[in-house]
This record gives C-alpha cells, structure tokens and sequence, in this order.
C-alpha cells in the first residue's frame, strides 16, 4: 500500500521509519496482504483471477476474427484509464475493502491506441500516475480498473430503465395511474441496479487488466471537440508471463 506525500510522489507506508522496528512492518504487511486478498476475492472470484497470457492466448487462438485485436486493447486501456483518474485523484490508496474515493474534477476517455486524460493536472503528474496506475494493476490492485463515473454504468442504468418500462407497460394495466406508478416502479429499481450491474460490465466486458500494455507516450493534445487533454498512447506487447 502506497500513501501520498506532499509533493506528489509515492512511497511505501513502512512503520519501520517511525521507529517501530521490523517485526511490526512485518505484522503489517500481513495484515495488508490479508486485506488485499479478501478485498480481491470479494471483487474477482478465485475462478476468474486475471490470467497474465489469457488475452494474448485468445488473439493467437482467434486471429482470424476482424478487430478483435483492437477490442482486446480497449478494454486494458479501459482499465488503465480508470487506474490512473484514481491515482491522479491522490487518493487512491484507501484500504482495498473501502475502495478508493472518487475525484469528480478528473475525467478520461479511452480508445484502442490510448486514453486522453482530462483535468486540472500536469504533464508529469499523468506520466507518473500511468506508470504507477500499469503497475499496481498488473501486480494485483485490480479494483482499480473499475470506476463508478465510467459511461459503461450511465449505459446499463438507461437500457435497464428502458427495458423495465416497456415490461411494465406491457404487464400493468393500462390506465394512466398505473402506467405511472409502473414508471417510477421501474426508475427505482433500476436505480438499485444500475451500480451493481454495471461493475459486473466494467469488471467483465469493458475491462481487463493490462498485461499486454506499454506506455509509448504522454502529450497535451486537443481531442476531436477541441478541449486540452493529455493523451497518454500505449502500445501491444506479448506478456512475458506464462
């Protein structure tokens, strides 16, 4: 686990430097590694841990299908994406089983060559955040890559509203206070769905972790719509993992 000094850079939270000796960073360090693997268990079950070589198998497996390259990237982009707003927000090294806060003044947006990055932020400070953000999701943070102001959940929640609706109105009686009363029937519960549902569509569809990124580059860019953004290109790489 890593906390933020004031100066922007990272270190390891250590009880070693206030003077508490080593058998207490060591009794630490376990309680975090604990923390870590329940947190993750909860998050991604033990059938399903992300497998270092799975994408890069199933490319070799299915070459022959068009553009699945380019999805396969995107969604690890996606996910990178998403770790990087949670680092940049300088906040993302809560304990695993609260998950990191969110910092609405940060935005990205991802493609299958890289992601712009949106916000109040530095040059440095993206570079820095995106090798951090690569690095703590291939070494095992991976709720990292999911993030509850990703458009994935805005998308689920509107078809689950739409869905429901017409269900609804084909079930309820026809007449005007019940089609309204089923409207708001179908509103709320698609409000109690929406945040579980789309982490399980982040988490298993639009998401995976990077083993097969490289960052290439990070530019301040103007993106199609003419707004200053940061954009950080990756490349494809073979995992060297088995």
């Amino acid at each position: 686990m890593t906390y933020p000094t004031n100066n922007g850079s990272w270190f390891p939270w250590e009880f070693g430097d206030l003077g508490f000796g080593n058998i207490e960073s060591a009794e630490v360090a376990e309680e975090e590694n604990k923390l870590s693997k329940l947190a993750r268990s909860h998050l991604w079950p033990s059938f399903y841990d992300p497998q270092p070589a799975q994408d890069g198998e199933l490319l070799r497996q299915l070459a022959f299908v068009p553009g699945l390259k380019e999805f396969l990237m995107l969604r690890q982009v996606h996910a990178l994406e998403h770790a990087t707003v949670w680092v940049l927000s300088g906040r993302s090294s809560q304990p695993l089983s609260t998950g990191p806060i969110d910092d609405g003044d940060l935005g990205g947006l991802s493609t299958d060559q890289g992601f712009y990055i949106y916000g109040q932020v530095q040059q440095t400070q993206v570079r820095r955040a995106v090798t951090q953000a690569l690095y703590r999701l291939t070494t095992g943070e991976w709720e990292l890559a999911l993030h509850p102001r990703c458009g994935t959940n805005l998308s689920v929640g509107m078809l689950l509203l739409a869905s429901l609706a017409v269900g609804i109105h084909v079930v309820f009686p026809r007449g005007p206070l019940e089609q309204l009363l089923g409207l708001g029937l179908a509103a709320t519960t698609a409000a109690q769905l929406t945040p579980d549902l789309g982490r399980l569509t982040q988490q298993y569809l639009m998401t995976a972790i990077p083993f097969n990124l490289e960052i290439a580059a990070v530019r301040p860019v103007l993106d199609g719509e003419g707004r200053f953004a940061y954009f950080v290109q990756v490349q494809w790489i073979e995992s060297s993992c088995p």
